[in-house]
């Protein structure tokens, strides 16, 4: 490995400097998931970075085409492990457009609820384990705390923990259980009750900020090039949330705060994380108070026992945790989709390290991986 950048005068002679490769990864576990970067350093700094992905590909795009549209939605909920809820979301969307369905409006208001309290939970996965690559082991207890309080309705409802194949083609699997909506919100309002203990520990914390504060920046141009969107765009200035700026589901009617800073550093996108978590949960609230005032009515549509979606295209997408998740689909009139198309919100902000990495030292390196806040799986499929 060379000894820095350029060569040192050392007994009158040129010390001579070589470029070292170094792999990080793919070795499970490597961040969150296997991933592999390619790195070449010149001393401690490195010079350049190439994401080399594919190593949890499983061609899910090829297997939408040789499953019914029932089928489809076990597939669409497993890419982004974390958002469960949010992956379903597209998919029942992009196919009840084709077929000009209309949800009732109990299912589009639960749906608009579950999608809000699956968002906390991934940010709060988030909020945790990045702290603990930076050394700091206390908050990723806390986050767990809460994500057990939030994971126990919804596993309540769907009876998964995980992959909670809820949604429906027409709205939700199911009926809404006996006072569900009570313990909703009792665990919402606990949540943002103990919220400020992970709060506490790391913002304005001096070791965390120093790990933090000005490392990794990644311009609004650079995001605008890359496509990258979600937490990690809107926290280097780009406001844009699909919730507000092309609503679906309930939040045309719902006061959606877009959280925004622009130093777009790792610290920066840490604090629109956990604002984001926040105002999920303010959203959850109203979603319940609207929930507690509809009249008792339908949570689906009834569909044909073979259900084929008629010829055409759509693209349906929605604001997933991680950022714009996309759904294109391609029908020929039978009941498998003829192309189905995903773009998911990870591979687009992974692409952006092989310009966030060069410069940086190696030191900060997992620094920066942490705050890109992406499942490997995601950017796989």
């Amino acid at each position: 490995m060379g000894v820095g950048a350029g060569a040192d005068a050392v007994g009158g002679k040129e010390l001579a400097t070589e470029d070292m490769i170094l792999n990080i990864g793919p070795q499970h576990p490597s961040t969150h998931g296997v991933l592999r970067l390619r790195l070449t350093l010149d001393g401690e700094r490195i010079s350049s970075a190439e994401p080399i992905v594919g190593y949890m590909h499983r061609g899910a795009e090829k297997l939408f085409e040789v499953r019914d549209y029932r089928q489809i939605v076990v597939l669409a909920n497993r890419h982004d492990w974390l958002s469960a809820f949010a992956n379903e979301l597209g998919v029942v969307m992009a196919v009840e457009r084709m077929l000009g369905m209309e949800t009732p409006v109990r299912a589009v208001w639960a749906r608009t609820l579950l999608a809000e309290l699956n968002r906390v939970l991934s940010h709060l996965m988030f909020l945790g384990s990045y702290p603990l690559e930076l050394g700091a082991m206390t908050p990723i207890f806390y986050a767990f705390r809460e994500r057990e309080t939030l994971q126990a309705v919804m596993e309540e409802i769907s009876g998964g923990r995980m992959h909670y194949m809820f949604n429906r083609v027409g709205g939700l699997k199911e009926e809404l259980p006996e006072g569900w909506l009570g313990r909703v919100s009792e665990a919402v309002a606990d949540v943002r009750r103990r919220l400020p203990d992970i709060e506490a520990l790391l913002v304005g914390n001096e070791i965390f900020m120093a790990r933090t504060r000005g490392v990794g920046v990644l311009s609004r141009e650079q995001i605008m090039q890359y496509g990258v969107s979600g937490p990690i765009a809107r926290a280097s200035g780009v406001d844009l949330d699909l919730r507000r700026d092309d609503p679906y589901l309930a939040y045309g009617e719902l006061p959606v705060k877009v959280v925004t800073r622009t130093a777009g550093d790792c610290h920066a996108r840490f604090e629109v994380l956990l604002e984001q978590a926040k105002v999920s949960l303010d959203l959850a609230d109203a979603c319940l108070e609207r929930l507690r005032a509809l009249p008792p009515g339908p949570i689906n549509q009834r569909l044909p026992k073979v259900l084929k979606v008629p010829e055409g295209h759509t693209y349906a997408w929605t604001e997933n945790p991680l950022g714009i998740n996309g759904y294109y689909l391609v029908s020929r009139g039978e009941k498998t989709p003829w192309r189905m198309k995903l773009r998911s919100a990870s591979y687009n902000n992974v692409q952006a390290l092989r310009e966030m990495l060069p410069g940086q030292l190696v030191a900060d390196m997992v620094a920066i991986l942490g705050s890109m806040f992406f499942v490997v799986g995601d950017i796989d499929k």
